[in-house]
């Protein structure tokens, strides 16, 4: 993508650059998520909440951010679903120096057996969307994100 300016999508993350990651796609013309997959092999335990590796980071403009939504296949068929509803990755999360911006979806098994994820099952999607601010916000003002899960809280 040389001479066109590059708006919004994936990349694989360094740790994984050989690992055969493959990039979210849409299956379809009216799809709005891309699918994305797990980068490992993964057993989620009753009860318990797993950050999924994707190997996957997102770039996007600094008015957007990543939506990751839990695939329903995998929802209503296995009671898994993510921890936060809906995983959010901010625009400054791409590159940061703590971990790349690395997508990791925090799943939870509702059921009473193991769940397990293969590398390469589709266990999310990701919708790209647009927010607004408010007048007068300056939020990030000479700041810089560096790192992921709870960062700015700290």
């Amino acid at each position: 993508m040389s001479t066109v300016e590059r708006k919004r999508g994936f990349e694989v993350v360094g740790a994984f650059a050989a690992q055969d990651i493959n990039l979210p796609r849409r299956k379809t013309g009216g799809s709005a998520g891309y699918d994305i997959e797990a980068a490992t092999d993964t057993v989620l335990e009753p009860g318990k909440v797993v950050l999924v590796p994707t190997g996957l980071k997102a770039y996007m403009a600094p008015d957007e951010y990543l939506g990751i939504h839990v695939r329903s296949g995998i929802s209503i068929k296995n009671t898994v679903s993510c921890i936060n509803s809906q995983g959010i990755i901010d625009s400054d999360y791409y590159n940061n120096p703590d971990n790349e911006g690395h997508i990791m979806v925090p799943l939870i098994n509702h059921g009473n057996k193991e769940f397990f994820i293969s590398k390469g099952t589709r266990i999310a999607q990701g919708i790209f969307y647009k927010y607004l601010t408010v007048d007068g916000d300056d939020a990030g003002a000479g700041s810089e994100r560096k790192g992921g899960f709870g960062s700015t809280g700290v």
